[in-house]
This record gives structure tokens, C-alpha cells and sequence, in this order.
């Protein structure tokens, strides 16, 4: 039988190449996307596109209800992708903006994963796989508020491992560096919405640092990888028969793993002060 998979965030970037290649594998896609047009354009394209917002807990359980009745009540993997970044320095981030990206990386995951869970107990099997980020292992200047929910997304997953151990569900982490996507583009709406930065402290840094780099197309990231290269380790997290619990893509990840295990936290922070 054909198996299925529900991935988020499907417009662009990890969710979209993660679309187009499961579908090669041979696997049902439901390719899940926040905006309606979205939906509309991978539907063109043969896709089954269910809503899915990740701010909006009714499309959560409409979209999800979508993918059940189209499979007769199973799924054999989530793909948890959608996310958005808030970048600034942690002290310019009001509660509000935090609240809001929480929303979109944390509460709305959770929300779809509670409602998968028992679909999958039920049947005796399932994979949850959740993208996190380098920014899960280790904290880069500007990025608090989205690092912030990287390691939420850790530790909720970590624990579910543990709390699913007996049951068929499977759950894994990805934890990819710098990858082509539109995740800074995508950024610079919330950034203009939320960060005051030039009534803040750190005014200087942030035109000399910050601003730079979402405002300034300088090229790909170094060790920048393509879309696929997240899309390799999410095809075996879903198909291995005994998958990792975590699988590192790009360099950059590799690396922080490594310091996060060999060095103290004061020599960790001179490293990445600077980044």
C-alpha cells in the first residue's frame, strides 16, 4: 500500500523540496501550506494540498481532518517543516512578537502532533518527524526569539521520544544549518512589525550587523546547502526501519554538536559572539 506523509510549510524552501521528492519515492503527499493560494498552486501541480496555519488552531484540525478522510483515517508520517524567524536582539523583542512566532513554531506543532498521535497509536505505527535547526543546539546573536523555539521544539520532542518508546511512533529530529530557503525573506515583515531598533541600545550593531544581512542579497550562506539535502535525511527518518533520533545536516551543524559536547559553555559563547 501507499504510504502517506503530511508535510507543513510546503510554499517554498525545506517543505516544498521535501513535497517534490517524497512524491518520487513513491509516497502520498499531503502538502500543507498557511495560505490559500499555496494550496492552489501545488494543487496545479497534483499535490493534496490541505490548509494548514499553524496560528489558526481551525484550520490545524480542518486540515488535518482533510488528510484523514482522504487516507480513510491513517497516516504513516508528519513532517512538522512550517516556521517562521523574528530577528533582532532579544531585549528589542516584545512579548508580543515572541508570543506571535511561539504561535507559528511551537503551539501550532504541538496542536497538529496531539491531534496525529492518537491516529497513529491507534494503528500501531507512525513516524513524527520535527525540523528544528542548528539554532536548536546553540544560540546565535539576533536570532533569540527564534532560537527560542528551536530549543522548545528539543525539548518537547526529546520527551515525546521517551513517552512513545513502547508504542510503533517513531519521533525524530532534524536539526539542519544554513539551507537555501526563503526563511530570511520571509523574516523581514516581522522584523519591521516588531523591532524598534532604531530607538535601541544596540543601534549601531544593528546597522552594522543586522541589517546588512536581511536587507542585503549577499549570496549563499557558507556551507549553504540545497533544500534536498534535508529532504535525504527525512526519506530515511521516515523509511529506515530503526531511524536516528536526530539527524545533522550541513557542516555547521556537525560542528556545534561537537563544541556543544567538548567545550565549556564560556569558550562556546567567544565562538559565536561574532556569527
Amino acid at each position: 500500500m501507499q504510504k502517506s506523509i503530511l508535510i507543513t510549510g510546503c510554499s517554498s524552501g525545506i517543505g516544498l523540496d521535501a513535497a517534490h521528492g517524497m512524491r518520487a519515492r513513491g509516497w502520498r503527499v499531503f502538502a500543507s501550506c498557511r495560505q490559500q493560494r499555496d494550496c492552489d498552486r501545488l494543487r496545479a501541480q497534483g499535490f493534496e494540498s490541505p490548509r494548514i496555519d499553524y496560528t489558526d488552531a481551525d484550520s490545524i484540525s480542518s486540515g488535518f481532518s482533510e488528510v484523514l478522510a482522504a487516507t480513510g483515517g491513517t497516516l504513516d508520517a508528519l513532517f512538522n517543516n512550517g516556521a517562521h524567524g523574528l530577528p533582532g536582539a532579544v531585549e528589542d523583542v516584545p512579548t508580543e512578537g515572541l508570543r506571535y512566532i511561539f504561535e507559528s513554531n511551537v503551539f501550532g506543532w504541538h496542536e497538529l502532533t496531539r491531534q496525529v498521535i492518537p491516529v497513529m497509536r491507534a494503528q500501531g505505527y507512525g513516524r513524527i518527524v520535527q525540523c528544528s535547526s542548528v539554532l536548536g543546539l546553540v544560540a546565535f546573536p539576533w536570532r533569540g526569539a527564534y532560537v527560542a523555539t528551536k530549543y522548545a521544539i528539543e525539548g518537547l520532542t526529546d520527551t515525546m521520544r521517551l513517552e512513545l518508546r513502547d508504542t510503533g511512533i517513531k519521533v525524530v529530529l532534524i536539526e539542519p544549518g544554513p539551507i537555501t530557503s526563503k526563511l530570511r525573506e520571509k523574516a523581514i515583515p516581522l522584523f519591521e512589525k516588531f523591532i524598534d531598533w532604531e530607538n535601541s541600545a544596540l543601534k549601531a550593531k544593528y546597522e552594522t550587523s543586522l541589517l546588512n544581512r536581511l536587507y542585503k542579497d549577499s549570496g549563499p550562506d557558507r556551507f549553504e546547502l540545497p533544500a534536498a539535502a534535508v529532504t535525504d535525511k527525512l526519506a530515511h527518518a521516515v523509511e529506515a526501519r530503526n531511524p536516528k533520533s536526530r539527524y545533522y545536516v550541513t557542516t555547521p551543524t556537525y560542528i556545534a554538536g561537537y563544541l556543544r559536547r567538548i567545550l565549556p559553555t564560556k569558550a562556546i559563547d567567544r565562538i559565536l559572539s561574532d556569527v
